[in-house]
């Protein structure tokens, strides 16, 4: 695995394409390295090591009558309660959405997700929630929509550019 800071010279999807569309259109840097498909975080550990950041844990979930859509973004180690959400949020028996929901709100498939897949929300459906504990870390990883790649990027170039550019704001949570 090999870093870099271009975006590869030819993206295996539409999807990942916009991405790097987007990034460049907004200026935002990146580095990048191409791996074997990583749909878990602990398949991310090898990759958190040459990016030299952690890859950010992102889950896609709903209520129980699939009304109301949340993307969570927390550290990747960082184990999950819905109780210690649910309250902090208002929403009642979280649940993880399916991949069909995924897919048809974000354009993403499962393993892919991250907090670029905002940029397919185009009804505005999902809420973008962070972990608090993130805002102390300078640089995320994440996936370009497609989990054969990782980027490094500054946490404040998604706060402060990418989020305004796809109409999101996050609410903030402690877990």
């Amino acid at each position: 695995m090999e870093l870099s800071n271009k975006r590869p010279d030819s993206p295996r999807s539409e999807v990942e394409e916009k991405t790097y569309d987007c990034l460049e259109k907004l200026g935002i840097p990146f580095e990048r390295v191409d791996h074997e498909p990583a749909e878990t975080i602990e398949k991310c550990l090898e990759i958190d090591k040459v990016l030299g950041t952690e890859i950010c844990k992102n889950l896609l979930l709903c209520n129980r009558q699939q009304t109301a859509f949340y993307l969570l973004l927390l550290p990747g180690q960082k184990v999950f309660k819905t109780k210690d959400l649910s309250a902090q949020i208002g929403s009642a028996r979280l649940s993880f959405a399916s991949g069909e929901l995924m897919e048809e709100l974000l354009s993403t498939s499962p393993g892919s997700l991250s907090v670029l897949s905002l940029l397919f929300d185009r009804d505005k459906e999902v809420r973008l929630l962070i972990d608090r504990e993130l805002t102390e870390m300078e640089y995320w990883g994440m996936h370009p929509c497609k989990n054969t790649t990782s980027l490094k990027i500054k946490r404040t170039d998604i706060l402060d550019k990418f989020l305004p550019s796809v109409l999101h704001s996050p609410t903030f949570v402690t877990l």
